[in-house]
């Protein structure tokens, strides 16, 4: 039987991540991904990937091969082109979701739409409930309205979560834009928790942070945010 860790709450701060400087893209990543590996920094619980990226005007990544891995990708700016090996083409501007369920295998590219403007945005992959499964994509819009002062579930593989994106994992993916009020999210005991702020400056459970800051809990019972800015959140299961 796999040991459970202790309950815990840390915090990793933006200067802490894995930074690179490609010209054309500014990558950090929270965990090791390409040519950043650390055995003790590989995960948290089912959450594999978490890189929060800015991509220059008519830049991206041409088309590369992914295979059973549930990516989430969250726009924060700018516009982001996808386009993929199933026939799927499409563009997803700030608050929106796209979502691409590698399966048995795919083959796409992202671009930054704007050929002027920079395009940020964080790209997030969990490890699936299931493997095998035949590939999948999809996209969402959402506004601001759809997320201020409010937790706004956007994917989930849990079945008591109501969410419009399905995954194969028990994890659920949720945003929200605090603004002055207080924000509280409840956790199941032994889930872990990460929470990202994309923007601006909050505290939570009594701890400040800052953009590009993030907590990492374990079995923590809940969060409680305060302040001003943008929110990234992740509840899940331990890695499978």
């Amino acid at each position: 039987m796999k040991t459970m860790p202790a309950p815990s709450f840390t915090v990793q701060r933006s200067k802490d991540r894995a930074a690179f400087d490609h010209g054309w893209l500014r990558a950090y990543h929270s965990f090791s991904f390409a040519e950043y590996f650390d055995p003790n920094n590989l995960n948290w619980g089912a959450l594999r990937v978490f890189n929060d990226d800015t991509i220059a005007g008519g830049e991206g990544f041409p088309t590369h091969p992914h295979r059973d891995m549930e990516i989430v990708t969250y726009v924060l700016e700018g516009e982001l082109a996808h386009r993929d090996s199933m026939g799927n083409h499409g563009v997803v501007g700030p608050g929106g979701v796209q979502f691409m369920s590698a399966g048995t295998g795919v083959r796409h590219s992202e671009f930054n739409n704007d050929p002027e403007r920079a395009l940020h945005l964080v790209q997030m992959w969990v490890l699936p409930g299931t493997m095998g499964q035949a590939p999948s994509y999809g996209q969402m819009d959402f506004t601001i309205d759809d997320r201020r002062n409010r937790w706004l579930t956007i994917v989930s593989g849990e079945s008591a979560v109501e969410a419009p994106i399905r995954i194969t994992q028990a994890a659920t993916f949720a945003v929200a834009r605090v603004e002055g009020e207080m924000l509280v999210r409840e956790f199941a005991p032994q889930r872990y928790a990460f929470l990202f702020v994309a923007d601006g400056s909050v505290e939570v459970n009594g701890e400040s942070l800052q953009k590009g800051d993030a907590v990492r809990a374990f079995d923590v019972a809940r969060l409680a945010v305060k302040g001003h800015g943008e929110l990234v959140l992740w509840d899940l299961p331990d890695a499978p």
